[in-house]
Parts: structure tokens; sequence; C-alpha cells
């Protein structure tokens, strides 16, 4: 069924995915040179043009392939230091009308437990959450009438009202169903940071084979124009993501890129957040392999997608194994979910196997949220559970003024620092807490003395010797 038939887009609506020009650059052999100095743009902190991604992606040579992991740390290093942001999934219900040929919770799947949380089930995930540390959640609902955009507000606000000694949720994303303007800015008003929906393929052919046409994830032309719609309601920061496994990577990559300038063309501001989540094995799919994406691929378009947006957040989910998380948040992911289940009512009604035929599909990290903070802390990362930028404004427009001249790390890493400190006080095992305390020790030598370093002192103190938290800059 065709949604865009009787549903009022954005003002920039249109199909901006030119696919015969997109696969056209793809043929295109690229030379040293010309790689060198597209890399060279990137370390200025530029954006590159579709164009300029698409020279990284016709490198054939391993040596000019380093280069671009290289770039891509030091790129990382410069805009997001050692940061990297936690958050937490919380999965609301899996009734679906969407008969996604991936998906577990695709309409005709027999396989999966169908459910949606209560108020009081909701409640008790986020006490769950709460007490193992989090701060940060994001929601994901199916797409079903049921996820209205008043029950999607609704939930949010039910999160917010959760408190716990010394803790709360200080900030809730949205990974849910295209809206129209009226829906996206009633969502907004409940409090959200970022709404996040994935285009999951840009290639039209393979989009329509994967998401029957009789379903409303069918009208393709809806969906790309979700997040504009997002942004003409007041949803500042936006997510995009695609879904690899599903056509060739490297067009994907194009894709998004494509994506992130459309929004900034027309709205001043680029996506907030890209995620690149690979097809996973789950309950009652049979997966396609043609386009499967090897390990070595992933960290390619990883490394690319870094050089390309230089400061949007790169998110890397729990779908991937602990190895390969570790190894990529070195060139360019800024932001991971820990200690995540994704099964309906996962947090206090499962044990340490996954129930796949209660989740959308499988993971490949279930370590808990200390554990990844302490291997994290071992690597010289600072995990943070930051949402200062949300509550002062520094979100879109506002955010890219503070983000692209590099203010940001003034702001970012203190703020780090004073939330991981309530984390070690509050939740930590002794060898994390060990681990903590001597990182945030390392990371005050490196601060410049004065007004601003004492300030933090100052904060860090309060955390360890009285109640007080949120102390941010």
């Amino acid at each position: 069924m065709s949604t865009t038939a009787h549903r009022r887009l954005s003002t920039s609506a249109y199909d901006f995915i030119n696919e015969p020009y997109l696969l056209g650059l793809l043929e295109r052999k690229s030379d040293p040179g010309q790689v060198r100095e597209v890399i060279a743009k990137s370390l200025a902190k530029e954006p590159l043009t579709v164009e300029e991604t698409a020279v990284l992606l016709g490198i054939s040579s391993p040596e000019l392939w380093e280069e671009v992991f290289q770039a891509a740390r030091q790129l990382k290093r410069d805009v997001y230091g050692n940061r990297i942001v936690l958050f937490a999934p919380l999965y609301i219900g899996s009734e679906c009308t969407n008969d996604c040929l991936y998906c577990a919770f695709r309409r005709s799947n027999r396989e999966v437990v169908r459910r949606t949380l209560t108020p009081e089930d909701i409640e008790a995930q986020v006490q769950q959450l709460l007490d193992r540390g989090h701060k940060r959640l994001i929601l994901v609902f199916g797409e079903h009438p049921t996820y209205s955009a008043k029950f999607i507000a609704e939930c949010v606000r039910r999160v917010y009202a959760v408190r716990r000694p010394k803790a709360n949720i200080r900030r809730v994303n949205i990974n849910a169903a295209p809206m129209d303007h009226e829906g996206f800015a009633e969502i907004k008003a409940a409090g959200i940071g970022t709404y996040q929906i994935f285009q999951e393929t840009y290639h039209h052919e393979t989009y329509a084979k994967v998401h029957p046409r009789n379903t409303r994830k069918g009208d393709y032309l809806w969906r790309l124009d979700a997040l504009s719609r997002a942004m003409e309601a007041g949803c500042d920061d936006v997510g995009i993501g695609a879904l690899f496994g599903l056509y060739d990577w490297r067009f994907e990559v194009l894709g998004l890129v494509s994506h992130a300038w459309h929004l900034q063309k027309h709205y001043n501001v680029g996506p907030h957040t890209i995620s690149f989540p690979r097809l996973r094995p789950a309950a009652g799919v049979k997966l396609d392999e043609t386009y499967r994406v090897s390990d070595e691929d992933f960290k390619r378009l990883i490394a690319v997608l870094r050089l390309a947006v230089p400061y949007t957040g790169l998110i890397l989910t729990a779908r991937e194994p602990a190895w390969l998380r570790q190894e990529v948040m070195e060139f360019g992911v800024s932001q991971i979910d820990a200690g995540s289940r994704i099964e309906v009512g996962g947090y206090t009604e499962v044990g340490d196997a996954q129930v796949l035929e209660r989740e959308q599909f499988e993971l490949g990290d279930l370590r808990p949220l200390d554990e990844v903070i302490r291997q994290l802390l071992v690597d010289g990362y600072i995990p943070s559970f930051c949402t200062a930028c949300y509550r002062l404004g520094r979100t879109g427009e506002h955010f890219m003024e503070f983000a692209i001249p590099g203010f940001i790390q003034r702001f970012c890493t203190p703020n780090a620092l004073t939330t991981l400190m309530e984390y070690l006080v509050d939740y930590a095992s002794p060898e994390t807490r060990e681990a903590g305390m001597k990182l945030i020790e390392s990371e005050l030598a490196k601060l410049p003395d004065g007004p601003r370093k004492n300030a933090l002192i100052e904060r860090l103190r309060l955390i360890q010797e009285t109640d007080q938290r949120d102390l941010y800059f």
C-alpha cells in the first residue's frame, strides 16, 4: 500500500538516491593521489562528498586501506578524544504489521512471542537498568497501530518518571516507525533525544524484495523522507542507518552519505548518529548470504564512514562480538550499547542465555555492563553516560556550532569523567572501580591547570563524598 499517496511528506521530499549515478561511482578505480587528497580533506574535519567517499570505496591496495585506517584513528582521536558513550536498548513491544524477510518480528513469523510491555513492566525494566548503572536508553518499538505517537510519548514519560536512590534515566532516544509531522511533534514534546529510523537498504530493488508492498514499510519514499518530517516537526537530533548484508556494502555507505548530505542541505544539520548493523540470525528467519559483509569489509565501512562524516556519532551495537567491537572502537565508533538484552522483558525475566523466540535477532556480545566498562578502562577509554548537551540545548544545528570548531571537548571530557565517577562510586565492582580511579587520575593530569580543572576536581569530590549527582558542565 502507498502511504505517500494520502499523507503529507516533508517540504524537501523526493527520492534523492540516484541509483545509476551511485553505482557508476563504484565502478571507478581510485589512484593513490586521489585517495590521499580525500584523506587530507577529512583530516581537516571537512565532510566528504558522495564522490569523495566513493574514491575511498574504490581502493584495492591493502597499503592504501591501511592509510585509511590510520587516518580514521587520528580523526577519531581529534574529534572525540578517548570517550565512548554508553546506552542500553529497551524493547517495548514485538507486535508488527510489516513482513520484513530478515526480521524475527515480521508479522508472518509464528515462532516469535508477541508481547507489549505494560506500564508496570516498563517500570520494572527501568528499575533494573538503573540498578546496573545505566543513564541513557533507546526505546525500540515494532511498527503497529498499538505503538502510536501517543503511546510512544506515554512510554517515554513513564521511563523518565522512574526513580531509584541517586538515579534516574536522563535521556531517552527512540527507534520506531516513521510518523507524520504531528506524530513526530507529539513524541518530541515528551522530551526525547534522538529519533532513529533506518532505511535498511537504499537499493530500490532490494528494498522492494525484502519489504512487501502490502505493508507500510513497503513505501520506500515514505520511509526515506521520515527524518526530514521529523526535522520539520522539531526533532533536531535524528539518527540514520542501514542494515548491512542486504545489498553491496559499498552502495549502502554511499546511500548513508547521500542521506546525510540531504539533511544538511535542507535543514542545516546532518544526522546526529549513523548506525551500521550487520544481518544476524533470528528465530524463523532464513538469511540470504549473497551480500554477507566480512569482518574485514565491516572494518573498512566503519573507517570510511568515520572519514566521510567527521562530526557524526557512529553507533556499534552488541550484535557484534566483543573482540570486534573492541577493535573498531579505535578508528571510528563513538557510541556502544552494553549489558544489553533485547528480549521484550529481558532485563528482569531471562537468565544469561538468549531466548531467540523473544528477540528480534541474535546478539554477539552478552557481557554485563560492568565487564564492558572495565574493558574500556583497561583499553584507555573514558566510558561516558553524559547527556548534558541534550539538556542544555546543544543539539541539532547548535551542537554542530559547538562541535565543528572542536570546542565540544571542553565539555565532553569533564562530563564524561563526572558520569564515570558516578558509576564507580554507585555501581562498579572493586576491580572496575580501581581501574576507573586510575584512569580519572590520568585524565586529570592531562588537563591544563585553571578554573575549569578546579571545578571538575570539586565536582568529582562531591560525587565521591556526598549524594550529589548529575553535576555537568
